[in-house]
């Protein structure tokens, strides 16, 4: 029996005036040309996100660069419901700042978790003003040895691009490890730029400050939307098994 194509939901307020979003119809051919992953993929905007069983179905969420979303809320819904129920997760730019708010929130306990543009008078300012912004910068960032990053970057340094002036505030990093949360990949400085939860806990959770939709000409896939592809048809080939036991 051949199983359905994989439904991919692409998590943002679409617009053409985002540059990784104009870029991900064509990943997406790349992906289905290239490497053969066919990925039936929609667009599901923030406010929708919040709706109850508005990601039902799915086999993969990524949640896109655009903040401020149009609603925070949905953003923060997108990220804890491919938690809770472990569908295949890739969160980017906008995606790694929401996605440390919301483990924050509701895995760590901190229930006055703000980030630094949406709430700058927060009370515990998870995701603040980077000191140099990182608004069209590419720059080196360094993988753990044996994290989910380094397999799917396949190296330990790599070289990416960002479009982003917010990320982790490093005085609650203690906290979030503490709270089950993994950094495996930082820039030269030490700064945290990628974001994971262990395999045994999740079977695809990742996140990066850099934009991975941005890397090259647009004409190849980057390892990690691959991977995040390849981690779409493995779900559904679960869920077919699933049905069929």
């Amino acid at each position: 029996m051949t199983n359905p194509t994989p439904r991919l939901a692409l998590v943002a307020d679409r617009s053409a005036a985002v540059r990784s979003h104009a870029r991900v119809p064509g990943l997406l051919d790349a992906l289905a040309t290239r490497e053969q992953l066919v990925l039936d993929a929609y667009w599901i905007s923030t406010e929708d996100a919040g709706a109850p069983g508005a990601l039902d179905g799915f086999d993969a969420v990524w949640l896109l660069p655009g903040s401020p979303y149009r609603s925070a809320d949905g953003a923060l819904a997108a990220v804890r419901t491919a938690r809770e129920r472990r569908i295949p997760f890739l969160g980017t730019c906008a995606g790694f700042q929401h996605t440390v708010l919301e483990y924050a929130r509701h895995v760590c306990g901190m229930a006055g978790a703000a980030h630094g543009e949406l709430d700058p008078a927060g009370a515990e300012l998870v995701v603040v003003s980077l000191s140099c912004s990182l608004v069209g910068h590419e720059g080196v960032v360094r993988t753990t040895p044996g994290s989910l990053a380094e397999r799917v970057l396949g190296a330990t340094r790599t070289v990416e691009r960002y479009h982003c002036g917010y990320g982790l505030n490093e005085a609650y990093l203690d906290r979030l490890r503490a709270g089950g949360l993994r950094f495996s990949g930082a820039d030269d400085s030490g700064e945290q730029r990628i974001l994971e939860l262990p395999e045994d806990v999740h079977p695809f959770f990742l996140a990066s400050l850099f934009q991975p939709e941005l890397a090259g000409d647009g004409t190849r896939a980057h390892p990690m939307i691959r991977a995040l592809a390849a981690a779409a048809v493995a779900h559904t080939a679960r869920a077919a098994v699933s049905v069929a036991s």
